[in-house]
């Protein structure tokens, strides 16, 4: 629930659409994605997961709304600590990099607008993945991992994200 005790939308399509069948189990957890914890914890994960086995952390286009870096390595490690040997942390987030000027420009008009949001340089988006094990090719701007033929004919003036994907040990 919402601190105005609304259910939000978002809420109420999940439940919907993710009602279970014996072919598979799904589950909407609705949590704070800076409280790992609340994540990781509810009885309701560990009905639909099996957190003995290696499992995937899909963090796509979310840090870049968190500005402080600490914030988000903490988030990280809290979020991948309890997952087994074999979990998978895949991460992008948005880079001036590229296309300095014309991300700069994004990133002014989210925060002008109360939206904080930071685009980092390569080494820091690397060292979020600290501890683990990159896979190959490492920190690139995402349509350079293992890219289709489109993909690879974008110019990298135009892509304004890092990504990477990396295992626990």
């Amino acid at each position: 629930m919402c601190s105005q005790g609304v259910v939000p939308i978002v809420l109420v399509h999940a439940r919907a659409l993710l009602a279970s069948t014996p072919e598979g189990r799904a589950a909407y957890l609705d949590a704070d994605f800076r409280n790992p914890e609340g994540i990781l914890e509810p009885e309701q994960l560990r009905e639909t997961l099996d957190l003995g086995r290696p499992m995937a952390v899909s963090l796509i286009a979310i840090v870049q709304f968190i500005t402080d870096d600490a914030i988000v390595q903490d988030i990280i490690d809290r979020l991948m600590r309890p997952l087994p040997a074999g979990s998978i942390l895949a991460l992008s987030t948005a880079t001036a990099d590229s296309a300095p000027e014309e991300a700069r420009a994004g990133e002014a008009a989210y925060n002008a607008n109360g939206i904080p949001l930071i685009a980092r340089d390569k080494s820091t988006v690397e060292r979020f993945f600290d501890g683990l094990e990159l896979l190959d090719p490492g920190v690139v701007l995402v349509h350079h991992w293992h890219p289709d033929e489109e993909a690879a004919a974008l110019d990298d003036a135009h892509v304004y994200m890092y990504g990477g994907i990396a295992r626990k040990p």
